[in-house]
């Protein structure tokens, strides 16, 4: 189905739960989530039906995001049962890693064919300070198990952050001479309470390539510039949702785990789906659709975005 921009959507973000084993600077407070009845929540049913609908409007791509799913407990159910909807050819997850080496199998039997791993830093004492909980023994221990698992895709997504980890660009693209693997460098985004950094925080993706001689490859009409190191065995990534807006390509909405549509990131508009029949559904994602604006306002550290949530409670 196309939006009233002709923009083309096929591919629906979906939160499972706004809860994290971490607590990062940029996502959430540090005190964690304010905790809902079960009942405010979407239940697995709920979830299903919601991709079933979104399939029938034509997406089929779906991910799966937090907070961090994999402390949900029936995530694994939740995968298998959108895994067989007709239509649904390609199902990620994002998620910390953190529990993927007691999971990643299982997902992967489930219909999962791809992993984003968010991983800002490989220095014990910075994951510790962005994620104010105490670093693995391993920080590369969920990318290892992915790549274990037999995931078709791999992906490290880092936030790069001024005055924290711009200084480990280079050996976060060095992942992918030694792995196997993507690595996508993604500008901090002033959500609507991410007030733990200042404007220094706030680098324009460009840094990458003045530090980095990177060669280019060609588009594939996702939302990251694609480069690669030369000899490396997977690929470089800039998502410049801050200083370089993709607002006009934007194939997505997104499905809170509150069950709350959002036809787009950074607005407040959000059209509730709970406790609705599957024909309900289906008439509040094409309202989603319809809905979706041309463009999210100009983001910058002055100018905050306009979501009215921090990004564990949309859905990363």
């Amino acid at each position: 189905m196309k939006d009233t921009f002709g923009r083309e959507i096929t591919y629906i973000r979906i939160s499972l739960t706004d809860k994290c084993n971490l607590r990062c600077r940029y996502c959430m407070p540090e005190e964690g989530v304010c905790l809902k009845d079960h009942s405010e929540m979407m239940s697995e049913d709920e979830f299903v039906q919601a991709a079933e609908v979104a399939a029938s409007l034509g997406v089929h791509k779906i991910r799966l995001t937090g907070g961090e799913p994999l402390v949900k407990k029936n995530v694994i159910d939740i995968c298998s049962r959108i895994s067989k909807i007709e239509g649904i050819n390609d199902i990620g997850i994002t998620t910390n890693g953190l529990l993927l080496p007691e999971m990643g199998k299982d997902l992967v039997k489930a219909g999962v064919t791809r992993t984003n791993i968010s991983l800002d830093t490989l220095k014990k004492d910075k994951f510790e300070y962005i994620s104010r909980r105490p670093a693995p023994r391993d920080l590369l221990c969920g990318v290892k198990a992915a790549l274990d698992a037999g995931f078709k895709k791999v992906k490290v997504n880092a936030v790069l952050i001024g005055g924290v980890n711009d200084d480990e660009i280079e050996d976060l693209a060095a992942l992918t001479l030694e792995y196997p693997i993507d690595v996508r460098f993604i500008e901090l985004m002033p959500m609507y309470d991410s007030g733990d950094f200042g404007p220094e925080a706030y680098l324009d993706s460009d840094i990458v390539l003045k530090k980095l001689k990177l060669d280019p490859v060609e588009d594939d009409g996702t939302v990251a510039k694609r480069y690669r190191l030369e000899g490396a065995k997977g690929e470089i990534g800039l998502i410049s949702a801050v200083s370089k807006s993709f607002c006009a390509t934007c194939n997505r909405i997104r499905l809170t785990a509150d069950g709350f549509l959002k036809p787009c990131l950074h607005s407040s508009q959000e059209i509730s789906i709970k406790g609705m029949d599957k024909e309900k559904v289906r008439e509040k994602m094409i309202e989603c659709i319809l809905a979706k604006p041309p463009c999210h306002p100009d983001l910058s550290f002055e100018h905050r975005s306009g979501s009215e949530r921090n990004m564990n409670r949309i859905g990363g």
